[in-house]
């Protein structure tokens, strides 16, 4: 089965995570086939926190993967930031 999960990087008190497409047999830092995102949980005020391809995502549910609880989350958390960005002021 494939899914949509986090695979952690950076460094031992600073975890990143990138939001991968891979197979569920594989460990969870290993080998994976796409990476559509990233969640940066220390990210400053002025740093993107998350970032996923819509477009990957889309595609890849549609496909039959399923993505991880806590990537479920960070999906509608993502949602919720787009939504409640003000719209860009017309010139």
């Amino acid at each position: 089965m494939v899914v949509i999960r986090l695979s952690r990087g950076g460094a031992k008190a600073r975890p990143f995570y990138n939001i991968v497409v891979a197979d569920k047999r594989v460990r969870r830092d290993g080998r994976f086939i796409e990476r559509i995102g990233f969640y940066n949980p220390i990210a400053k005020d002025n740093e993107e926190s998350i970032r996923i391809a819509q477009d990957r995502l889309t595609y890849w549910r549609g496909v039959g993967a399923q993505a991880s609880p806590t990537v479920e989350r960070l999906i509608k958390q993502a949602a919720g930031k787009v939504a409640a960005a003000p719209a860009p002021a017309a010139a």
